[in-house]
């Protein structure tokens, strides 16, 4: 079913040590369904920096790419979905972002980010600073549609289980590995399904909040 005259723009985050590459199934079955669909390559993507300085490159994407008044959806994998969820809780994506998908992210930490002693990975560990503080006040993604999207087969987020929070949607999908939540039909389709769920909030909110 087409989705071009009322949806937003879907704005794709990818993860560590991806490309914007790693959707290509995802954008192809997004935009078959009428979708105008972005995404962006961040630098560096291997956890060497600091993961508020990713979150500022997708919001300098946003007000490029984007109209003021242009409300979009976002969708975060993996790291992605917690470098979109600073742009969300700390830039002011709270008043842009209408739909918030994030896919197999660490809300919550992964032990699989002691392999690497980067900033960013030390970010993405259970219980680090960076971590706590967003989740202080997760509450805030209350105010939007936000789903988290994960697998309990995930060996990458130990444990699997550290991609929920206890606000929006949880939606646990079975699929075999951490990549394939991109690339596997449940993974996409579970995807597109929130993407075309109803607005919890008054269209419109965003501009005067």
């Amino acid at each position: 079913m087409p989705h071009t005259t009322h949806s937003n723009p879907v704005l794709l985050v990818h993860g560590i040590d991806d490309t914007e590459i790693i959707f290509w199934k995802m954008k192809l079955h997004l935009e078959k369904q009428g979708r105008s669909v972005h995404s962006l390559n961040l630098v560096p993507c291997n956890g060497d920096v600091c993961l508020s300085v990713l979150a500022r490159q997708v919001a300098k994407y946003v007000d490029r790419v984007f109209v003021p008044t242009q409300a979009i959806d976002l969708v975060g994998f993996s790291m992605g979905g917690i470098i979109s969820r600073y742009y969300v809780q700390r830039l002011g994506g709270i008043r842009r972002v209408q739909r918030f998908v994030t896919i197999a992210s660490p809300h919550n930490g992964t032990w699989a980010a002691y392999s690497r002693s980067n900033l960013g990975c030390v970010q993405m560990r259970p219980n680090s600073l960076f971590l706590e503080n967003l989740n202080q006040d997760a509450l805030i993604l209350k105010q939007i549609n936000f789903t988290s999207i994960w697998t309990p087969l995930d060996l990458i987020i130990i444990p699997a289980n550290s991609s929920q929070l206890p606000v929006g949607k949880d939606k646990p999908v079975w699929v075999g590995g951490h990549a394939w939540m991109v690339s596997d039909t449940k993974g996409i389709e579970a995807v597109a399904e929130e993407l075309s769920e109803p607005l919890r909030t008054p269209i419109g909110w965003a501009k005067s909040a």
